[in-house]
């Protein structure tokens, strides 16, 4: 009996890293925009409960069928309507008798009970997540458990929305009134355990944005999300040939627009950073230094290379540039990795504008701080 339950954790458990990897990108891009920051032990809980909503649905549709044209399933009726009809099964098939307590352990190893037992253990968890991360009051934690057990009976009536035949497992209610009890049970446990762990909504509460360093995570999303929006104009452009597209584009997005914003694009907007400059609104010339180097020489250096190889150019010339080029781009790569581990060391293009990135406070923090300026 039990291997049945084993066998879809283990899949969970193989095929866990790839859903989090999967999970990683927004899972960032949505702490770095409601905190500023990742939180380890926030980071912690997302993780676990990514791994749990797993197992519970993997528990829910494995082991498949040998065939998606599986058979109609022994049952005059795709759903079991009573209420309580598991205890007429456990009746039927246990061999524990009321008068011989030495009986009851055999219970834990009848299909009916132990049956009953996980669809309530299904939910616990979930019911935990609700109350400590989540912070609901029982009526939407019921709810909400509620609603996860009818997905998972409908998911399985309806043989996972179509993909097989027949459906191979029934809807019962009786696994709707244990898995919403298994989430209630879980929402109690939470409320006595919460006493000993850190409360989800007071992380943030000793935490100086202001004096906190920006990731290198976050800064990369930044770079990515911008040069996502850049990439289809730039293309364009470069196909309509028009001249210097590459540094008409980095103009008009990291110099005109940054200074526009103080310091913003729309990918450091994202995660709730922005560059800061020497005083407090940033300048050209600080804008100009910073991406100059970045972008317009190292950048630029690569681009030029990619475009003197679509022309007609002596092949002594281009294994001239590639090595030079190689050469450049591994000083470049070094210099990067030396100011990665070594938080002490400022990247050259930083250094020598005197701009870096700062996170930026939420707006209702903004706006609070106004008014007590406005009186």
């Amino acid at each position: 009996m039990l291997d049945f339950y084993l066998f879809p954790i283990s899949y969970a458990f193989y095929t866990f890293p790839i859903a989090a990897a999967i999970f990683t990108l927004p899972f960032l891009v949505v702490q770095y925009r409601r905190h500023g920051y990742i939180h380890k032990y926030r980071a912690l809980i997302l993780y676990l409960f990514l791994l749990y909503l797993m197992n519970a649905f993997y528990l829910i549709i494995l082991p498949f069928p040998d065939s998606v044209h599986n058979s109609p399933p022994k049952a005059e009726s795709y759903a079991q309507w009573i209420p309580f009809h598991f205890i007429s099964d456990i009746v039927k098939e246990t061999g524990a008798r009321l008068d011989s307590p030495a009986t009851y352990v055999r219970l834990l190893t009848e299909r009916a009970f132990l049956q009953v037992v996980f669809n309530v253990l299904l939910t616990v968890p979930f019911g935990m997540f609700m109350r400590h991360y989540l912070r609901t009051r029982w009526p939407a934690c019921l709810l909400c458990t509620l609603g996860l057990s009818l997905f998972f009976e409908i998911t399985q009536v309806t043989a996972i929305f179509g993909i097989f035949d027949y459906p191979y497992r029934l809807f019962d209610v009786d696994d709707l009134m244990m898995n919403t009890a298994g989430g209630m049970i879980g929402f109690l446990f939470a409320d006595w355990l919460g006493r000993w762990l850190p409360r989800i909504d007071k992380l943030d509460e000793r935490t100086d944005l202001s004096r906190r360093r920006v990731a290198y995570t976050q800064r990369a999303i930044a770079f990515l999300f911008d040069w996502a929006i850049l990439l289809p104009p730039f293309v364009l452009l470069s196909v309509a040939r028009v001249p210097y597209s590459y540094v008409l584009i980095v103009v008009a997005y990291f110099i005109v627009l940054p200074y526009l914003t103080n310091g913003l694009t729309p990918g450091k907007w994202l995660v709730r950073i922005r560059l800061k400059g020497r005083g407090e609104r940033i300048t050209l010339g600080e804008l100009t230094a910073r991406y100059g180097l970045l972008y317009l020489l190292a950048g630029g250096a690569n681009v030029a290379f990619v475009r003197a190889g679509l022309h007609s150019i002596s092949p002594m010339v281009m294994l001239l540039f590639a090595f030079v080029l190689f050469v450049f781009d591994m000083a470049v790569a070094v210099h990067f990795l030396r100011c990665l581990f070594n938080r002490n060391r400022r990247l050259i293009h930083e250094e020598k504008s005197g701009t870096a990135h700062v996170i930026t406070a939420k707006s209702s923090t903004v706006k609070e701080t106004r008014r007590k300026k406005h009186g």
